[in-house]
């Protein structure tokens, strides 16, 4: 805790420098108002002892400029004998507290140690004040650039109307908070919010998740089983990652939102669903759809309002602000207590280009406080490949004439997954965990790369 003292007298200053810095404070001084009064703005202490009387600028008059420059330190005046009125106008004025001369030691230490309980107390009803507004509005998402706050708007407009939000972006953008997002603040809020992500369960395992099952509709269909959309009934159904869905259940698919109803697998009846249906994809639906993967019919029915998330690396502005919110996160969950991330750490997660999104700026926080030593992150505790992005890419060959973005951005990927299947054993499903990929996603570009 630093702790600025501001005093004419010498001896004074000295006294309580020592009774401060023997009780682990960090003590400046100063000698008149105005010094008193460059110090505070320039080194931004927590607390500010200053006495009433002094020459040139007097306490009360430190004071009141101190707040009209912005100073949030809380101030502590100390008054003579008889000066009581002063320090009641003092106190009108913005002063947290006073102390009478001649005081003691205990004095000083025991009115520091309350105006740090109270500081404490002050800032964790700020933060938690601030956590519950955004929580309620946005959902937990923090919103500073233009396109991700014309996102959040656009959620909170739909939210309103029943239409189907499809949401685009790529993996770890924050696609599913914008999906809550949506459901948070519509009138199906109350209902469930139930999420599937459609790449990462084989085609045949999907259908009876999706639709449900009637007991002996297939081995192991012991009992009836309802599916998502019967499940969602009266929320929201968040169909992540459905780009990758087969063209068979894209059929099946079509035909409930078209008609309302589900027909478990096994059964012959249909039954009544109502789901408000909220999509996303990493994909170019309006490629899929010119290269025939994906139902053009389909296409339109999900994609009445449409919502894109910029990636990262498109919005440097808010890594910040991801970052510290990150940093309170995890000291609640994981019972630490650091004291946010240096400026040169900082300036290292502004220069790195986060190819995996918010996901991977939360995992890179998370594991660099897990190792952290000190009271604040440092570039020593953040990821090698974070720190050094440069040689990770070095270790793709340039040729002299081809200087291709994409050429090479395939061949790094390439490389990428060549290296999770090696690590994996070969381990396609492990793999793809490895490189944040669903598991039809991974399939696709092995084929692509030839790597079978």
């Amino acid at each position: 805790m630093k702790v600025l003292i501001i005093d004419d007298e010498p001896s004074l200053r000295q006294t309580v420098s020592m009774i401060l810095d023997e009780e682990g404070y960090e003590v400046l001084v100063a000698g008149d108002g105005k010094e008193g009064l460059d110090k505070a703005l320039e080194v931004h202490p927590d607390v500010v002892l200053t006495d009433v009387r002094m020459p040139g600028m007097p306490g009360l008059e430190f004071l009141e400029r101190y707040r009209a420059e912005g100073g949030e330190a809380l101030v502590i005046v100390m008054t003579a004998y008889g000066s009581a009125d002063l320090a009641i106008e003092a106190m009108k004025k913005g002063a947290y507290d006073y102390i009478p001369k001649p005081f003691s030691a205990d004095q000083v230490v025991l009115t520091l140690r309350k105006a740090q309980e109270r500081e404490a107390l002050r800032r964790e009803v700020s933060r938690l004040r601030e956590e519950v507004t955004v929580e309620r509005r946005f959902s937990g998402i923090i919103a500073k650039s233009p396109a991700m706050k014309q996102a959040v708007e656009t959620a909170t407009k739909v939210a309103r109307y029943p239409s189907p939000v499809l949401i685009t972006g790529e993996s770890g953008t924050g696609k599913e908070l914008i999906a809550r997002l949506v459901h948070d603040q519509s009138d199906r809020a109350s209902g469930p919010f139930v999420a599937i992500n459609c790449g990462a369960i084989p085609e045949n395992l999907l259908e009876s998740e999706l639709f449900g099952y009637v007991r002996g509709a297939f081995t192991g269909a012991d009992r009836d089983k309802i599916g998502l959309f019967e499940a969602a009934t009266g929320g929201t159904l968040f169909l992540d990652e459905i780009g990758e869905m087969t063209a068979t259940l894209q059929v099946k698919l079509l035909r409930t939102l078209q008609e309302g109803e589900v027909r478990r697998v096994g059964e012959n009846k249909s039954r009544a669903v109502d789901a408000r249906i909220v999509s996303a994809t990493n994909r170019s639906l309006e490629e899929e759809v010119r290269n025939g993967n994906f139902r053009k019919d389909l296409f339109f029915r999900i994609a009445v309002v449409p919502i894109h998330l910029p990636p990262l690396r498109q919005r440097p502005e808010e890594i910040p602000l991801l970052a510290k919110h990150f940093v309170d996160r995890y000291n609640r969950t994981l019972d630490l207590s650091l004291d946010g991330i240096e400026p040169e750490a900082m300036k290292v997660l502004l220069d790195y280009s986060f190819t995996g999104n918010v996901r991977e700026l939360e995992n890179v926080v998370e594991r660099a406080m897990v190792l952290a030593e000190g009271p604040r992150l440092t570039v020593a505790d953040l990821p090698h490949h974070v720190q050094s992005p440069v040689r990770a890419l070095e270790e793709v060959d340039l040729g002299d004439d081809e200087l291709s973005v994409k050429k090479h951005g395939a061949i790094l990927e390439r490389r990428l997954i060549q290296k999770a299947l090696e690590r994996t054993g070969g381990n396609r499903t492990k793999a793809a965990e490895l490189l944040d990929l669903s598991s039809r996603a991974l399939l696709y570009k092995i084929r692509d790369y030839g790597l079978e």
